[in-house]
């Protein structure tokens, strides 16, 4: 069963701690901008929601990069950016359905999760475990449509 990042929307509390620390652990930087993670703010629920690459079983990202420089790892399931070969086209940002992969123009580089090679920063200094790196469960393992998801989720929330 593969492993991979899950998020408790209700458990967020909007500090950005995992923004900070993936851009710092990443790039040096405090920059939300070079982070891989985004916390988004809905405020129909009153939720803050981290989101991150879904290392998608198909990735449209690494579908439409024409110079194959995005890969997914055959062991970890993880989606790849060899940042050699990148020429910065940005059609892989474009691509993703769900907004999950930047481009920072002060790194001039596309950004996304890599899982920080089995040990996400942002999961180890979220200070209310909104984060968690675990094993993913049939509901989690992408089996059930995104959208579905996050309609259980908010409307779980919202009650």
């Amino acid at each position: 069963m593969a492993k991979g990042i899950v998020i408790s929307p209700e458990k967020c509390i909007g500090c950005r701690t995992c923004e900070l620390a993936c851009s710092f652990i990443k790039h040096d930087s405090f920059n939300p901008k070079d982070s891989a993670i985004s916390v988004l703010p809905y405020d129909e629920v009153g939720l803050q929601v981290p989101m991150t690459c879904l290392q998608c079983d198909d990735p449209y990202c690494m579908t439409v990069c024409a110079v194959d420089a995005i890969r997914k790892d055959p062991k970890t399931g993880v989606v790849l950016v060899d940042h050699e070969k990148c020429i910065g086209c940005k059609m892989c940002v474009s691509a993703c359905p769900f907004g999950n992969m930047t481009y920072s123009f002060r790194l001039k580089e596309v950004v996304k999760c890599d899982l920080c090679d089995g040990t996400p920063q942002c999961v180890a200094l979220c200070p209310n475990d909104a984060i968690e790196y675990k094993e993913l469960d049939g509901r989690l393992n992408k089996r059930k449509n995104i959208t579905d998801l996050f309609s259980d989720v908010f409307g779980e929330v919202a009650k």
